[in-house]
């Protein structure tokens, strides 16, 4: 069987100098040689050809007992960036979005780039994040305040992996928003603990809101590993999105949405899922592959 004979496995017959500019983008960030290390350069330099999987990992040097992950916890997508703006602006023509817990501003500046205003609420008493400042300042305001005590009237708010063992709730619904957006996971870590928030951080909520929408996204297990194996190991994850709107908000409408350019990232995302669809169709047709 002649895998690349099907067009959607054509691009894998470029794997060699993918693999080879991959790994110097690896390299590089590891050495603290791209743009993504210096906050001044501007975002779209800092966000372009940053690899994914420090989107995953954090770097080697990190210490957790002093930082939270290097970039972030997980990798964003385009298009549900996206589409949390498609129904942010269904409740109010021009949201106001307050970034809960925000980190280095990161994902809370990939929505502000989106057309909306995004405020970022940063307890100076959480771990910063290794590089502790990742955001747009063309387009995202950061305040280090906590949720609890920040000022302001907020259509939408967005708690991104709320921090393990903290229910950040009861704060958020004394700000009275249209909409309030959870991503999280539910897995649990070596210990047993959640990796965040708590068991009814996500759920408990008033009965003034409901749930409007509600999406999950997988990261494989050895997404890396399967493609590239000198890279490291990853579990399985799944990362839930919840949207809860308030009873006088109109129902969201998912569709509409049109396509836009992915992150860079992706690109690294859409190779690794395809050399794992690639091998799965050979298994299935009787053909020995190998990791090596």
């Amino acid at each position: 069987m002649d895998i690349f004979k099907d067009p959607k496995f054509a691009p894998l017959q470029d794997m060699e100098a993918f693999t080879e500019e991959l790994f110097n983008r690896v390299f590089s960030f590891q050495e603290k040689k791209t743009p993504a290390w210096d906050e001044d350069n501007p975002f779209s330099e800092r966000i372009q050809k940053l690899p994914l999987h420090y989107l995953v990992f954090s770097n080697g040097d990190r210490d957790p007992a002093i930082n939270g992950p290097t970039i972030n916890h997980y990798y964003p997508l385009r298009e549900e960036i996206r589409t949390l703006v498609h129904i942010a602006k269904q409740i109010s023509k021009q949201p106001t979005i307050l970034d809960a817990h925000p980190g280095n501003g990161f994902v809370g500046s990939l929505i502000a780039r989106e057309g909306v205003t995004v405020v970022g609420a940063r307890d100076p008493k959480i771990k910063p994040n290794q590089i502790k400042n990742f955001f747009d300042a063309d387009f995202y305001q950061m305040r280090e305040q906590a949720v609890a005590d920040i000022e302001g009237e907020f259509d939408v708010i967005f708690s991104s992996w709320m921090p393990a063992g903290e229910n950040y709730t009861p704060d958020i619904i004394k700000h009275k928003p249209k909409l309030i957006i959870y991503t999280y996971t539910d897995q649990l870590d070596e210990q047993n603990n959640r990796i965040c928030g708590t068991d009814d951080a996500f759920n408990q909520l008033p009965e003034n809101y409901r749930l409007a929408a509600q999406w999950d996204v997988t990261r494989p297990k050895d997404l890396f590993k399967l493609a590239w194996p000198d890279l490291t190991a990853n579990m399985e994850e799944v990362r839930k999105t919840k949207i809860f709107a308030d009873h006088a908000c109109p129902d969201v409408d998912l569709s509409g949405l049109q396509a836009a350019t992915p992150y860079d990232w992706e690109e690294e995302l859409v190779m690794a899922l395809l050399v794992s669809e690639a091998k799965t169709a050979l298994e299935q047709q009787g053909i020995e592959t190998s990791d090596e």
